[in-house]
């Protein structure tokens, strides 16, 4: 059985190996590149005292590039598109399982060794593209803080294993149910994306309980690190929460065009210089404080764990429910 997957999906292979390694070679070439640039500009700046600057000065990576990169974050919905939806599904379509079933291989050990090389393969593909975008998005890690990041995180680190692992299964489940390979390939694309949307937009967030740091609004505090900024915003001085779309800007003062208490909008009238450090410092004599909810930087590997493990085990569902079609629906 083994030799047969291998003859049956070598073409496969051989192209995947020539694209990840074709794409190997672009990422070594650039990262190493961004690397020296961020070490050679961290020399510069520590040597001038001028760091705190860094990141809204220094640029790392080309536009092509940076886009390649944030392009695998597709990686696990084309494996489970042309890997795991045709698995199963060409074959009960053409019938050729028929004829694997009247030799001398079970159902479940010829779903066992075809599911089982494919999913290794996925997880394998899935790791080394991870283990590359993760290296080469370091130096741009460390300088912008980002890889917790919605986005960011979800093409670095360990989670684009399971989402492989994941992808693939519902193929091979979704083509076992409807035994047809172009309805599977346009399910396992359809339901992979909502899934992944439901967890990251709604799930995610919630793994672990939020911080919420409270401070005030003309010497505004915040966390460090890459942190996962969810709410950003202001309390009143009756502790009711006040809108925060646009209400404040990366510094943590208030907008000088939205949202501010009409006790301070005189402070507007005497020029526009320094007007947002003079609106902070109305609204805090007036007792409203900003706050920011966010996931803390020290979270993002049980994050990655968590999501991790979520999507292996919906893979391992997954799985089980394809064995349980084939071995007990007719041929």
């Amino acid at each position: 059985m083994t030799w047969l997957v291998w003859r049956q999906h070598r073409n496969q292979a051989y192209f995947a190996a020539a694209a990840l390694a074709a794409f190997a070679v672009l990422l070594l070439f650039t990262g190493l590149q961004m690397a020296s640039e961020y070490h050679s500009a961290l020399a510069a700046c520590t040597a001038s005292h001028t760091c705190g600057s860094l990141a809204s000065v220094l640029t790392l990576g080309s536009p092509p590039v940076i886009f390649l990169v944030l392009l695998t974050m597709a990686v696990p919905a084309l494996l489970g598109v042309f890997w795991g939806a045709p698995l199963v599904a060409r074959e009960l379509e053409t019938g050729t399982s028929q004829f694997a079933w009247m030799q001398s291989i079970t159902r479940r050990r010829w779903l066992a060794v075809k599911t089982g090389w494919i999913l290794l393969a996925a997880a394998a593909w899935g790791g080394v593209v991870s283990a590359l975008v993760t290296w080469w998005s370091s130096p741009v890690n460390a300088l912008k803080q980002q890889n917790f990041k919605p986005g960011q995180f979800d093409i670095q680190g360990i989670v684009p294993v399971g989402y492989a692992l994941f992808a693939v299964a519902l193929g091979i489940a979704v083509g076992t149910l409807v035994r047809r390979v172009l309805p599977a390939l346009a399910i396992t694309l359809g339901v992979f994306g909502g899934v992944r949307m439901l967890i990251a937009y709604f799930v995610r967030p919630h793994y672990l309980t939020p911080v919420t740091l409270i401070s005030s609004i003309d010497h505004p505090g915040g966390p460090t690190g890459s942190y996962w900024s969810l709410a950003l915003g202001t309390i009143g001085p009756n502790g009711q929460v006040l809108a925060s779309n646009g209400l404040h800007n990366f510094l943590g003062y208030p907008s000088v065009n939205n949202g501010i208490p009409s006790v301070c909008r005189a402070a507007l009238g005497r020029g526009m210089g320094r007007a947002a450090e003079r609106i902070a410092s109305c609204m805090s004599a007036h007792g409203y404080r900003g706050f920011i909810t966010y996931q803390p930087a020290n979270r993002y590997w049980t994050f990655q764990g968590l999501e991790t493990g979520i999507f292996v085990l919906l893979a391992a569902a997954l799985i089980g429910a394809a064995v349980i079609m084939v071995t007990r629906r007719d041929a």
